[in-house]
């Protein structure tokens, strides 16, 4: 380091958050791009470091049968981007948000990992001790989470659009 002076807290963050396991999901992200023609959409950007996600979701009921996600984030965003881009086809929009809520609160107050198809999430936990990360970790989370709830409402648009006919 600089002047001789060494910096054991930032070697402990790096080797704390930056572990072999979360830099392959970063670099091999699942469902990458955009989809033609999504029933949702949303954009997410975390404002302390400008990590943006955007993702597109086709939905039957309220199951995901289709996703995309474009993701412009840190290792951290990128690995919890590739946990959700392998899981989530056949998810119910109540699982995702189950599952963000449970990723938050690991994250914000230290509460359990997700469970169940996101449980791979697990492996982000030492992220709570890293509040400044929390923001770009649950970008595509919080993401999915509202182009879900935008194509519920759209279906439930056409829906009462159709009943009026």
């Amino acid at each position: 380091m600089a002047g001789g002076r060494e910096r054991p807290y930032l070697k402990a963050m790096i080797d704390d958050l930056y572990s072999g396991k979360i830099l392959t999901l970063a670099a091999n992200m699942p469902r990458a791009g955009r989809l033609a023609a999504p029933d949702g959409s949303a954009e997410k950007v975390a404002k302390l470091c400008g990590s943006r996600v955007v993702v597109d979701v086709a939905l039957e009921g309220d199951r995901v049968v289709d996703f995309a996600q474009e993701v412009k984030a840190c290792a951290l965003g990128q690995a919890a981007a590739a946990v959700l881009g392998a899981r989530v086809i056949g998810a119910s929009v109540p699982e995702i948000e189950m599952a963000r809520d449970a990723f938050r609160a690991m994250l914000k107050t230290g509460g359990p990992a997700p469970t169940g198809r996101f449980s791979d999430l697990s492996m982000l936990e030492p992220v709570k001790n890293y509040p400044p990360r929390h923001a770009s970790t649950l970008l595509a989370f919080e993401a999915t989470a509202e182009a879900c709830r935008r194509a519920l409402a759209a279906q439930a648009s056409r829906t009462s659009r159709a009943g009026v006919a």
